[in-house]
């Protein structure tokens, strides 16, 4: 099986929220606290010594994903061919009914859900409509930094090496995120 991941270039994002605001326009999300592709921001130092870190971070779409086995309906499914995890709203029970399993097992917390008590799980499927047109997903395409890539993890690799590591992450061996790095360095 292929397992698509992605790389995130955190020395080149600059904290712009193209691909946030590019995902939300083309899955249709409104103007709500759910965000497929968040930005962190992170601070470190004391005046006048601060740095300014950025993490855009999504679904790492991860090996062995903990939501999968969290949803008691099986809502949540790995595509075989190419790894992407991606949930079913059908089958999903909602926020209500389930007490957000699938977010309370996910490290990064991915899962997200609107502001109402019926509200079903949504993440980031990887644009899996665009992934199966041959295309990148959107917020790959939209980053006007080229801090992101998505591609077969092996790929990924290859061109970019095999950093887990990145400033305001925190790689679970146990899950495998499918997620490489060029961190930013700190300035000393």
């Amino acid at each position: 099986m292929t397992q698509l991941g992605f790389f995130v270039n955190q020395s080149r994002c600059i904290g712009c929220f193209t691909c946030s605001v590019a995902c939300k326009d083309w899955h249709d999300i409104t103007a709500t606290s759910v965000n497929w592709m968040r930005i962190t921001q992170i601070e470190e130092g004391k005046f006048p010594d601060l740095t300014l870190f950025y993490l855009p971070i999504a679904c790492n779409h991860c090996k062995n994903p903990p939501c999968l086995l969290a949803c008691p309906t099986k809502a949540i499914i790995k595509r075989e061919n190419d790894g992407i995890v991606i949930v079913d709203s059908e089958k999903c029970l909602g926020y209500e009914e389930c007490g957000a399993r699938c977010l309370k097992v996910c490290p990064w917390d991915v899962p997200q859900f609107e502001n109402h008590n019926k509200a079903k799980m949504q993440k980031c499927d990887l644009c899996v409509d665009r992934i199966d047109e041959g295309k990148y997903p959107i917020c790959v395409e939209a980053c006007p930094m080229y801090a992101l890539d998505v591609a077969p993890l092996e790929e990924l690799q290859q061109k970019y090496g095999f950093s887990k590591e990145a400033i305001g992450f925190e790689f679970k061996d146990k899950y495998q995120p499918s997620i490489i790095f060029n961190n930013k360095t700190k300035e000393k």
